[in-house]
């Protein structure tokens, strides 16, 4: 079973910044695309950024000019700086690993609750 750990998170005001990080077993953080999916509660789940093992990098629209994803190979880690952070970020921000460029998650972290007041 992969496991996928993640940390950050928390309650921030509107306007405000977030870290969250991701790390994965070697064997699979080497080899995959690792990113974020996000879902508020009565909304469907969305992808919110992703980064291949080639450096590849997507993001979702509405946090394009907001969020940078990073990872860090030696630690096997990777991170989503939030900034500007709005209400409507609020959501369980999931964590995944995948295979492709195209949000394709095969493995999930356990999620981190993100919460932006007004």
């Amino acid at each position: 079973q992969v496991q996928l750990v993640e940390s950050g998170g928390g309650l921030v005001q509107a306007g405000g910044s977030l870290r969250l990080s991701c790390a994965a077993p070697k064997r699979i953080f080497m080899y995959t695309s690792m990113g974020w999916y996000r879902q508020a509660p009565g909304k469907q789940r969305e992808g919110v950024a992703q980064i291949s093992n080639g450096g590849i990098i997507k993001y979702e629209d509405s946090v394009k000019d907001r969020f940078t994803i990073s990872r860090d190979n030696a630690k096997n880690t990777v991170y989503l700086q939030m900034d500007s952070l709005k209400p409507e970020d609020t959501a369980v921000y999931l964590c995944f690993a995948g295979y492709g460029v195209d949000f394709n998650p095969r493995y999930w972290g356990q999620g981190t609750q993100v919460t932006v007041s007004s």
